[in-house]
């Protein structure tokens, strides 16, 4: 391997290791979480469509959503090895 085959190696590296690295996570244990963000987010906007044509269906699912998304955020920062290096928000 060359030298700039190393630096290569390195900065790939670095595009997939250090943000979850940053918060004490893998990177499979991020990206597990990261997909199960997007789903829900998912759920709640397909929720909001549904609402949009029918006002009186899923009246309070996306709210409730991020309401519970924001707790279980909090939680997990709470519970992290290094709570400082998380941000007020996460994905």
């Amino acid at each position: 391997m060359t030298v700039g085959q190393e630096k290569n190696v390195g900065a790939i590296g670095r595009i997939f290791s250090e943000h979850p690295q940053s918060l004490g996570m893998s990177w499979g244990s991020h990206a597990v979480g990261a997909v199960g963000i997007s789903l829900r987010l998912i759920g709640a906007g397909v929720a909001c469509l549904i609402h949009a044509i029918v006002p009186v269906w899923f009246t309070q699912t996306a709210g409730k959503t991020v309401t519970e998304m924001y707790h279980d955020m909090a939680r997990r920062k709470a519970g992290a090895a290094n709570p400082n290096a998380w941000p007020d928000y996460e994905i």
